[in-house]
């Protein structure tokens, strides 16, 4: 069978990053009309994905699994790669299949965005980085390994990839998980958390789409909010919100430094510049008065 080229984009991996992509997708003028695909590894969450999605894009819209897409023979112009680490035995294999046999490539124009994370830097001595820091050892880690390969198997192919901070919406986050769980923080309370809310992160995904190849090949951006807090500013700010109003400050594991890293501060304002980017929740701490 020969392959057809799309002019369409694919999401791999639709859980709640995913979700909010195809939403803005979907609504973007610049897209309107484009053919968008979704990709899961299975049945699972479909219904639950076409409702958030909305039932009156089904005409644009298609939910198909990771088997179901290898069979179509069809390249695309844009994908967005934002499926965890989690579900993959080999994820940076994944990340190259995806480029090779899904993706049109950079000459049509189009754009592969792997989204990893800023851990690629280390843990961090309260250090600022930007998208031309030095990542770190591979072997350092079993997880910092992966997204380092990840990351180089993006960008050999001509694709980019997002660095994207602490994600975050009212009910998932570190935050969430801290104030419910009834256990002690591991890390310091000054330990320094760079944050970005999950709408935000679908949005940077799909200014790297506007922005085109020209732009976006063989690039790493850095995306955060630009508004870094320490742990205990997370709880305190969180705590400001109806949905945690019961809860208590929780205590920390650890109060004294002994060799513990400090986290680091994302300069993200070269590529904000570059992907004509901005957050519409300026900060965590304002996101949270908000929903008071």
């Amino acid at each position: 069978m020969a392959t057809k080229t799309s002019s369409g984009c694919a999401v791999i991996g639709v859980g709640v990053l995913g979700t909010s992509l195809c939403q803005q997708i979907l609504s973007a003028p610049e897209f309107d009309g484009i053919k968008l695909t979704g990709i899961t590894k299975t049945t699972t969450n479909h219904n639950a994905i076409r409702e958030k999605v909305g039932m009156d894009s089904e005409d644009r819209f298609q939910l198909l699994t990771t088997d179901e897409c290898e069979g179509t023979e069809t390249k695309f112009k844009h994908i967005v790669f934002c499926a965890p680490p989690s579900g993959s035995e080999d994820y940076p294999a994944d990340v190259r299949k995806s480029a090779d046999t899904l993706w049109a490539g950079p000459e049509e124009g189009g754009v592969f965005v792997f989204t990893s994370s800023g851990a690629v830097y280390g843990p961090g001595d309260s250090r600022t980085v930007s998208e031309t820091s030095d990542i770190a050892d591979p072997e350092s880690s079993v997880r910092v390994g992966r997204l380092v390969k990840a990351e180089k198997a993006a960008l050999d192919a001509g694709g980019c990839v997002l660095r994207l901070a602490g994600l975050y919406n009212l009910d998932r986050g570190a935050h969430n998980f801290w104030l419910t769980s009834g256990k002690p923080i591991s890390g310091l309370p000054e330990g320094i958390i760079n944050l970005l809310h999950y709408e935000d992160a679908a949005s940077a995904c799909l200014s790297a789409l506007k922005a085109g190849s020209s732009v976006c090949e063989g690039r790493a951006f850095i995306i955060s909010d630009g508004h870094p807090l320490t742990r205990k500013q997370i709880c305190e700010s969180a705590l400001q919100a109806k949905t945690y109003k019961d809860c208590a400050m929780p205590t920390f594991a650890s109060e004294n430094l002994n060799g513990m890293a400090l986290g680091k501060v994302y300069d993200g304002s070269s590529s904000n510049k570059a992907l004509e980017w901005s957050p519409r929740f300026e900060s965590f701490d304002t996101f949270m008065n908000s929903m008071a």
